[in-house]
C-alpha cells in the first residue's frame, strides 16, 4: 500500500502507544493511556472491520463465574487464586459500568442463574453441598452470600427442581457497550485504523518496528490485545476457543429473564427482549473449536436446538434468525496473562470466555506494564 506524505506524517509518524485490538482490552488499554499520558499519539490496529475476536459477538453475559465452573476452577487452581481471578472480573464489571454508565449498554441486572440436567443428580449435589463453602471464600469479594438455591419458576423441562441464583449477574447489548467505548475512544483523540492486519514487530531498543499486511511503522510501545488469536504473533499458553450462538426471532409472552448457565458453563442462553440468545457445545468437540476460522458446525448447532426445544422452550414455537460464532482465547489456566514481552512491547491476552467481565481490568493492567 503506497502512503501519501499526508497519511505518513499525520497517521503514522510519531506514535507513542500502539495498540493490536480494538476489542474491549485494547480499547481500554487505550483510554487508560490516554488518562496517564494526555498528550501522546495513541493508534489502535484492528484487522477486522470490526472489533474481530469476541467483543461484538460475545452473549453479552456481565457474569464472573458460576458455582460449578468455580468449583472446576478449584481443580487447577488455589482458593486464593480462584478468589482473586474472581475479583479481578467483579472490579472489571464495576470499572466498565463506571467507565461507561449503564444506560449506554444497556445493563440490566436481573440475576443469573445455573441450572442442573435430571440427569447427573450427584453434579448438582455436589454443587449444593458446597454453597457455604465458595459464599465463604467470596465473602470478601462481594460482602454477602452469593450463590442461594431458588426454585424452577421459569417452566423449564428436564432440570432439577432447583437451581443455584446469583444476584450480582447482568446482562448488556453487546453491540452497544461497543459502540460506546469505540465512541469514547474517538473524543479521547485515540485513533483507529480498521481492516489492518499486524504480521511481525521487532523491538529494537528505543522503538517497535511494526509490520502490517498494509504498510510498516515504528512506535514507541507495542501493545498486544488480541487475545483469541494471540497465537499469530505470541508463544504464550493461549490457544484460540470458537464459541457458537444461535438467537430465536421474537417470541410472544416470553417470560424469561436473565442469564442462565448449564453445565459448568459450556452452555449458556438469555433473554434479548423478546428472544432467546442460546450458545456453547465447544465441549462436543474441543479440538475442532480451538480455531481462528468462524462457521458454525451441524454437531454442536443440532445440539442447541435440542437444548432449546427440549429443555429452554419446551411446548414452544419458534424460529431461528441467526447463528454466528466468535473466538475466545483460552489456556490451561482461567487468569490473564499480562506481561512485557521485551523492553518496548506488552500483552494482556487469555481473557478465558469472561472478557466482557474482566477485559477492562486486563486493559488498565496492560497499560500500566508501560509506566
Amino acid at each position: 500500500m503506497q502512503l501519501s506524505y499526508w497519511e505518513k506524517t499525520e497517521w503514522l509518524s510519531g506514535i507513542d502507544f500502539t495498540i493490536i485490538g480494538s476489542g474491549i482490552t485494547g480499547l481500554n488499554c487505550a483510554l487508560a493511556l490516554r488518562e496517564k499520558h494526555p498528550k501522546s499519539r495513541i493508534l489502535v490496529l484492528e484487522k477486522g472491520i470490526l472489533p474481530q475476536g469476541a467483543s461484538t459477538k460475545n452473549a453479552g453475559f456481565a457474569c464472573f463465574g458460576s458455582i460449578s465452573e468455580l468449583l472446576d476452577d478449584l481443580n487447577t487452581s488455589t482458593e486464593e487464586d480462584m478468589v482473586k481471578l474472581v475479583e479481578k472480573r467483579w472490579k472489571g464489571l464495576q470499572l466498565l459500568r463506571k467507565n461507561l454508565g449503564d444506560k449506554k449498554m444497556d445493563y440490566r441486572q436481573y440475576g443469573g442463574q445455573e441450572l442442573f440436567l435430571k440427569g447427573n443428580p450427584q453434579f448438582f449435589e455436589a454443587c449444593l453441598e458446597n454453597i457455604d463453602r465458595i459464599n465463604g471464600l467470596l465473602q470478601p469479594v462481594f460482602n454477602e452470600d452469593v450463590f442461594t438455591v431458588k426454585k424452577n419458576i421459569f417452566g423449564f423441562q428436564g432440570i432439577q427442581d432447583r437451581y443455584i441464583f446469583t444476584p450480582f449477574e447482568g446482562q448488556i447489548n453487546t453491540g452497544k457497550m461497543m459502540q460506546a467505548l469505540l465512541k469514547l475512544c474517538s473524543r479521547k483523540d485515540i485513533r483507529i485504523l480498521n481492516a489492518t492486519e499486524v504480521l511481525d514487530f521487532k523491538d529494537t531498543g528505543n522503538k517497535v518496528a511494526v509490520k502490517t499486511d498494509r504498510f510498516e511503522f515504528s512506535t514507541e510501545k507495542l501493545f498486544i490485545a488480541t487475545n483469541g488469536f494471540a497465537s499469530n504473533l505470541l508463544k504464550e499458553d493461549v490457544l484460540p476457543a470458537r464459541a457458537q450462538v444461535l438467537v430465536t426471532k421474537p417470541l410472544k409472552n416470553l417470560k424469561i429473564k436473565g442469564t442462565f448457565h448449564l453445565e459448568k458453563g459450556y452452555y449458556y442462553f438469555r433473554n434479548i427482549q423478546d428472544r432467546i440468545l442460546f450458545g456453547g457445545g465447544r465441549n462436543l468437540d474441543i479440538s475442532g473449536e480451538t480455531t481462528i476460522e468462524f462457521g458454525e458446525t451441524r454437531i454442536i448447532q443440532d445440539r442447541l436446538e435440542e437444548i432449546l426445544k427440549t429443555v429452554i422452550l419446551p411446548g414452544t414455537s419458534y424460529e431461528i434468525d441467526q447463528r454466528w460464532s466468535g473466538i475466545m482465547g483460552v489456556g490451561k489456566h482461567k487468569d490473564p496473562i499480562v506481561k512485557p514481552l521485551s523492553g518496548n512491547v506488552y500483552c494482556g491476552v487469555r481473557l478465558g470466555g469472561i472478557g466482557i467481565a474482566i477485559g477492562t481490568w486486563t486493559g488498565k493492567e496492560l497499560a500500566a506494564l508501560a509506566d
